[in-house]
């Protein structure tokens, strides 16, 4: 089966009403476990890397083998989409990698990191939507800004600029993007809410707000890992210091899909279970010293929390 795009992906999505889990890699053990949880719940998925951000030096090898294990999986309705993509060049380098779908987060200035003006997000988000056009290649736009510290970007925990639903039909009008990444309250990282009530603050009415305003276009909901207590605590217990907070329950995600979200993007709960696989295993075999005996239980861990996202967005089945 060929690569997907994202704008075919989930189209399919809006049609059955669910969402299609987004999940980052930064190796090829954790795409193979991203691919066989998809595989084994036949179920359509979208593979994630963000530039700068795997195990490896060379980017260009990495993303060429990503592209090419994701083909290899030919039974599964797959995209390979870049998530974050700050710069026209990250956009263009995974184009040219293969990359099946693009994001270009100009909602925030590469060099300064503070929220860019939105006449500075509408005007990189149309040049790379017109390269990627030429391609037929995808792109996911983001307005607002996700609060929280994105993988790969240093700095304290940002604070959120919610995204604006006059806005986003302009944005929309002028840029034509496939997909918008809305700003509702959510948090990129593992510490999202210090408190309980947290989630109840994020405004998912603006969700359905946006998508009546914008029936064609695909919203993604990103910053929505729930950060599993069970997962932070074996990590701690074998060495760790993952700071508890609370993350979006599975019910928040559930209230964003029926209003209208088809990509939800997940990282920091699959990078949990893997480390908290990891630890406990490496603690209980101290003595073990071969990488695969260590990677197994670990790519297990990953594997797990991707299928249990898969059942909970609703696209298990759904190949």
């Amino acid at each position: 089966m060929a690569l997907l795009t994202l704008r075919s992906a989930l189209a399919d999505a809006e049609k059955g009403g669910y969402a299609v889990g987004a999940f980052n890699v930064s190796s090829l053990d954790q795409a193979i476990a991203v691919l066989e949880a998809a595989e084994a719940e036949s179920s359509p998925v979208i593979v994630q890397a963000i530039a700068g951000m795997s195990a490896y030096d060379d980017e260009s090898r990495w993303w060429s083998r990503l592209r090419a294990l994701v083909s290899e999986f030919d039974g599964v309705p797959a995209v390979l989409h870049l998530d974050h993509g700050r710069t026209y060049d990250d956009c263009l380098r995974a184009i040219d990698h293969g990359f099946t779908s693009v994001m270009i987060d100009a909602s925030r200035a590469a060099d300064t990191d503070e929220p860019a003006s939105f006449e500075d997000n509408v005007a990189l988000t149309r040049r790379v939507v017109e390269a990627a056009t030429r391609s037929g290649v995808s792109v996911e736009g983001e307005l607002g800004t996700i609060g929280g510290a994105e993988a790969g970007i240093a700095g304290e925990l940002e604070e959120i600029v919610f995204a604006d639903p006059d806005q986003a039909v302009e944005f929309v009008e002028q840029t034509r993007v496939d997909a918008l990444a809305v700003a509702v309250g959510t948090s990129h990282g593992s510490v999202k809410f210090t408190d309980a009530a947290g989630g109840g603050r994020l405004r998912l009415g603006l969700i359905s707000e946006i998508k009546e305003r914008l029936p064609d276009t695909f919203l993604v909901l990103h910053g929505s890992s729930s950060v599993p207590a069970e997962a932070v605590a074996v990590i701690n217990a074998n060495g760790g210091a993952v700071r508890p907070s609370y993350g979006i329950s599975p019910e928040q995600k559930s209230e964003g899909i029926a209003a209208g979200i088809r990509k939800i993007n997940q990282g920091t709960d699959s990078h949990l279970a893997w480390s908290a696989a990891l630890r406990a295993f490496l603690h209980d075999n101290p003595a073990v010293v071969e990488p695969g005996e260590q990677l197994r239980p670990a790519m297990g861990g990953f594997r797990a929390m991707v299928t249990q996202r898969m059942r909970e967005f609703g696209s298990s089945g759904r190949a």
